[in-house]
């Protein structure tokens, strides 16, 4: 009786995880989140603030280097979703 009732629990938490499982990737599809304007609007606020930083005094090796750690993976992330979007069309 205790060997039914523990494999009885075992196989209704397996079907409610299953359950649970499919239902999230239900939900949720596959790829980039959905904050693509999110990574535009900062690779764009990066690159014009790189842009106008480079005229000015101020610019130098090290400063170059920052703006490139930070607009390489919003780089990424954008030919990510360009990708991902022509992809969608075809």
């Amino acid at each position: 009786m205790l060997l039914s009732s523990i494999s009885s629990s075992m196989v209704s938490s397996m079907v409610s995880s299953s359950a649970a499982s499919s239902a999230i990737s239900m939900v949720t599809t596959p790829g980039l989140p959905h904050y693509g304007a999110v990574v535009i609007i900062g690779l764009i606020s990066l690159l014009s603030l790189k842009e106008i930083t480079s005229a000015s005094e101020k610019w130098n090796k090290n400063l170059n280097i920052s703006f490139n750690q930070a607009i390489i993976p919003l780089f990424l992330c954008f030919m990510g979703i360009v990708y991902f979007k022509i992809n969608a069309i075809v």
